[in-house]
């Protein structure tokens, strides 16, 4: 109804009467909802409104097709979810990420907006529920329970194909890098000491493999997450849905979110009580920023200098390093992407505090495992595409430090110990340190070896080898 005040519109809902904005598409428990929580001023990702959308406009198809909505009404809400689902009323969802157990603040937002709009559409006004209700119509056949859940593994899954695709990007980067650099020879470290000889591509080619680790990684836990637990209703009884809807919603979802292999829960109770399904995908979120700290690290380490540290690879040069040390410049890039892995580790441990924080029918705390998981594909998907772009695609190596480092190595010692013996790869080790000359100079220097042989024994490919 319309208020006395110019502006404003008056809506009830079981707890009173409220004013609510003439303009706004949400409601009054929307408003009741945002003036509890203003917590971090955070609202709802992008990707978990258009999966809250896809849930209605599903829901709405299979009440249309099983009798229980009529087709007029059903049909305005589809074309609602529609509009929400293109960005139109993101400005909408004003509930803050921290909020009510559940996300049933968030479910009635999308309820209300849906509601209002679908009120419209048929000719109806904002606030007026008669025609078109946001609990009896829109939430038809659902409860927060089962579709705040439902919603958050469309979500992810929808943006992990941006995370795998720049995860695939930065694996050929470095596939190409290793293939650049295949014929760099240089000394391996262990302990952060020197050892036996690499080659610069091999360690690219193990960055690269990593990469591909964690993709697999992803993509396996993504099956969990296509196990819908729609239908479940409050508590996993299905109370107040018909007995084809989970079948006829789940066949709704998949064709609306063209998301493959998507497939009923097992277990109704079990989709509402377990949260492991999504603690087994920030895991390999946290596997992936484990893997990709220390790749960024080992650049870093690498181009460590350039006068007073490792100088083997040049990172390219993006921005100027101080403000107060002219001509420095730093590994931004990788620093970067470490403070994201960081964030995606800590994003893990309050998912993984949250999945066992549930008790008896319902794990209450799905706003906060939803929020860090969606940040986390977020922020990891956009690191690892500028790290890509503005760091390894640009990565130059240094042949002569690394062929420097190589011959003054006393991992040589190990490659010789095979050629001249134990005892006087000991001795050419020995002198080596002490006097500051390369193991090659000690040991053409001795004889032990001319030129043509040091060559042809301690080639790249032959000494980083099984054969060598």
């Amino acid at each position: 109804m319309a208020d006395n005040r110019k502006g404003y519109r008056v809506e009830r809902d079981s707890l009173g009467k409220r004013r609510v904005p003439d303009k706004a598409y949400y409601g009054v428990q929307t408003l009741r909802a945002s003036e509890n929580f203003p917590i971090s001023g955070i609202r709802p990702k992008r990707a978990f409104i258009r999966a809250t959308a896809l849930i209605k406009l599903a829901s709405a198809e299979a009440n249309i097709s099983l009798g229980l909505l009529d087709r007029k009404r059903g049909l305005a809400i589809k074309k609602a979810a529609l509009e929400v689902l293109s960005g139109r009323f993101d400005d909408e969802f004003i509930v803050d990420v921290y909020q009510a157990g559940a996300g049933t603040s968030h479910n009635m937002n999308a309820n209300e907006v849906i509601a209002n709009r679908a009120n419209e559409i048929l000719g109806g006004r904002r606030g007026d529920y008669s025609i078109v209700h946001p609990n009896d119509h829109v939430n038809m056949s659902q409860s927060t329970n089962d579709t705040m859940p439902s919603a958050l593994r469309i979500a992810a899954l929808s943006t992990s194909e941006g995370l795998v695709d720049a995860l695939k990007a930065l694996e050929s980067a470095l596939k190409r890098k290793s293939r650049e650099f295949d014929r760099v020879i240089k000394s391996g470290r262990t302990h952060l000491q020197d050892a036996v000889p690499v080659r610069l591509g091999q360690e690219f080619g193990s960055y690269a493999s990593a990469v591909r680790g964690s993709i697999e990684r992803i993509l396996e836990a993504g099956e969990w997450l296509k196990n819908i637990g729609l239908g479940a209703t409050a508590a996993g009884t299905g109370i107040n849905t018909h007995p084809k809807y989970r079948d006829t919603v789940l066949r709704a979802l998949s064709k609306a979110s063209g998301i493959k292999g998507l497939k009923k829960a097992p277990d109704t109770f079990e989709a509402l009580n377990s949260m492991a399904d999504f603690a087994h995908f920030s895991g390999a979120l946290r596997c992936a920023a484990v893997e990709l700290l220390r790749i960024a690290n080992d650049l870093r380490l690498l181009a460590s200098g350039p006068a007073t540290g490792l100088a083997e690879i040049r990172l390219p040069a993006v921005q100027p390093g101080s403000s107060i040390m002219p001509g420095k410049v730093n590994p931004v890039m990788a620093e970067m992407l470490g403070m994201v892995c960081f964030q995606v580790m800590g994003n893990d441990l309050a998912v993984m505090m949250a999945a066992q924080a549930g008790q008896l029918e319902l794990n209450v705390m799905l706003p906060v495992i939803n929020y860090n998981i969606l940040q986390s594909l977020e922020i990891l998907s956009t690191a690892i595409a500028a790290f890509t772009e503005r760091c390894v695609d640009g990565i130059e190596a240094d042949e002569k430090r690394c062929l420097d480092f190589f011959e003054r190595s006393v991992g040589l010692a190990t490659v010789l110990n095979r050629i001249i013996g134990y005892e006087n790869a000991a001795t050419v080790a020995k002198e080596s340190a002490r006097t500051g000359r390369t193991v090659r100079e000690v040991v053409i220097g001795r004889g032990i070896l001319t030129e043509a042989e040091w060559e042809r024994l301690l080639d790249p490919l032959s000494v980083t080898g099984p054969r060598g």
